[in-house]
């Protein structure tokens, strides 16, 4: 009963708040409406609990999806108040069915890299690389460079993680190399999936949308290798010399169906 006071004497004091405008389209406008003001508060104290994931030992995914169902029921709120319950149901509609093609075709992609990870695929990868006896200068390249490349067919997130195993293996020693070259891998992801609607989730969504056909992303090839090339140059003169030790013998062997996953994937 007190908060119902307390809304009912803010809507006295700020009617303004509490009005919307009916735009061309005939959808509402909440720019200058309570609900307006307080969808952004709502997202940024999620934003903030995203960034202090580890602090607050909270799941990102939590906040982001607790947030982006209070903001949907208080627009729905007030589009049932103007009787425009019909625009939320279609609304919702469209925006879920986005939703389930990003979805499904997220869970095939990492269907097929688990499917790889599982067959050895990016181990046989990591033990080639280590044992070939590089030195530190030159796995920061090598593995910048096919972080690059690896990061328009498979997520940037999975690129990073695989070849920083890589760089963790050889450089458990070394903190200062394994900081700087990992730097560069998620410099190298990042760039390399820009130029590939399959390299992050935002070119995916912007090519999922229709915004960018999917041959219009090759002509960022040259802007993201530029992007990627400036401040490795620049982090390379921080690498020290040497060869690191070896510490693996042997040769890994690729389980049964492994390259054959790779080809589908390609195809796919």
């Amino acid at each position: 009963m007190k908060f119902t006071h307390l809304f009912l004497m803010f809507c006295a004091l700020f009617p303004g708040l509490t009005n919307a405008s009916e735009s061309v389209d005939g959808s509402l406008d909440l720019t200058a409406h309570w609900v307006g003001f307080a969808s952004l508060v709502v997202f940024v104290v999620a934003y903030v609990s995203v960034i202090m994931e580890e602090k607050l030992d909270l799941h990102k995914s939590k906040p982001v999806l607790l947030s982006a169902g209070l903001i949907w029921v208080m627009i729905a709120l007030v589009y049932q108040h103007y009787n425009l319950g019909d625009q939320v149901h279609n609304a919702v509609s469209h925006h879920f069915l986005e939703y389930s093609e990003l979805f499904f075709f997220l869970l095939v992609a990492m269907t097929y890299i688990n499917a790889m990870l599982d067959r050895g695929i990016f181990e046989a990868l990591r033990h080639w690389l280590v044992s070939k006896g590089f030195s530190y200068r030159q796995l920061f390249w090598l593995t910048g460079a096919m972080a690059f490349f690896i990061s328009p067919i498979a997520d940037n997130l999975t690129t990073a993680l695989i070849m920083c195993a890589v760089i963790l293996s050889v450089g458990a020693e070394k903190p200062r190399f394994i900081a700087t070259a990992c730097v560069g891998i998620v410099i190298a992801a990042n760039a390399g999936g820009a130029f590939s609607p399959f390299g992050d989730i935002t070119t995916l969504m912007v090519w999922q949308k229709g915004i960018i056909q999917f041959n219009d992303f090759f002509s960022l090839f040259v802007p993201s290798l530029v992007n990627y090339l400036v401040p490795a140059s620049i982090m390379s003169f921080f690498i020290e010399k040497g060869v690191p030790s070896a510490n693996e013998s042997g040769e890994h062997i690729v389980k049964h169906g492994g390259y054959g996953i790779v080809i589908l994937f390609l195809l796919t």
